[in-house]
């Protein structure tokens, strides 16, 4: 695994998942899968592409599905021993002895913002990144988003948020930024809006679900009064880093899944099933 000045990587999934019900009454959202591989393991796996080894996950109530997926099943790996189902478990196996694996509970939702500030201590209390498992980024043609955007954080050590440009009538779905453009495709933040109604945001360039964050975030997060929605938003604590200067917006090179919502999910699944059948 190659060197990284980041290591952790925090995974927000305590959420539930209610646009794939019932699907998720029992089973969490970041376990649906792509193929054979559950969206969670995606995340994980970009994550150790960028040279990340610890993997903090703050869960909820139904989630142990997560925990038990990162963990050695005896009993299958018994019953499989010898046959030809056994590679099958190779990558995942591969990850459990690579990774550390940390939880913790979100005890109530409030809030992407609210999350992030849970998992404080799996932090280390050192700069982290933050994935969402059901925004599926894929780069066919080079290095994930999260490698991406560790190379820009050894230039500008500061926060950095993943965007990508979106049709200007969905802008109420997305925090959205406005800055000024320092090098192709790399934005000084200076202005940063949670869920704009179309009429009143300032750009298209809408956050996507990948982050590197300092840790002053969490000082930032713990005094953030609830925003759009009542939750504790990202994005307000964000802007607050902002104003100084110290947020970085990047238009990523890959393609991005919405896999919470029907429609990218399938989208992702038909689009990764036919690039596995022809490789």
């Amino acid at each position: 695994m190659k060197k990284s000045p980041i290591n952790v990587c925090l995974f927000p999934a305590a959420g539930y998942g209610t646009r794939f019900l019932p699907a998720t009454k029992a089973m969490p959202k970041e376990m649906l899968p792509i193929l054979t591989k559950p969206l969670i393991q995606y995340g994980v796996e970009e994550a150790m592409d960028a040279g990340m080894n610890t993997m903090a996950i703050v869960t909820g109530r139904g989630k142990r599905a997560i925990e038990d997926h990162f963990d050695i099943s005896y009993e299958l790996e018994s019953q499989i021993k010898g046959t030809t189902k056994e590679k099958m478990l190779a990558d995942i196996r591969h990850i459990i002895d690579k990774c550390t694996f940390s939880y913790t509970r979100q005890i109530e939702m409030r809030g992407l913002g609210h999350a992030i500030l849970t998992g404080k201590t799996l932090t280390n209390f050192q700069p982290f990144a933050v994935l969402l498992a059901d925004d599926l980024c894929v780069n066919n043609k080079g290095v994930g988003v999260l490698s991406q955007m560790v190379e820009l954080y050894k230039k500008y050590r500061c926060s950095i948020v993943a965007i990508e440009e979106i049709d200007p009538q969905h802008t109420d779905k997305y925090g959205v930024i406005d800055g000024d453009e320092i090098a192709p495709g790399i934005y000084r933040v200076r202005t940063m809006v949670e869920k704009p109604a179309p009429s009143d945001a300032p750009t298209n360039l809408a956050i996507i679900g990948r982050y590197i964050l300092t840790p002053d975030i969490f000082d930032i997060l713990r005094v953030t009064k609830p925003g759009k929605g009542g939750e504790i938003q990202i994005t307000d604590a964000l802007m607050r880093q902002a104003e100084q200067g110290a947020v970085i917006a990047y238009k990523f090179q890959g393609k991005r899944y919405d896999c919470g919502s029907i429609d990218g999910y399938v989208q992702a699944t038909v689009e990764l099933y036919e690039a596995e059948k022809y490789k």
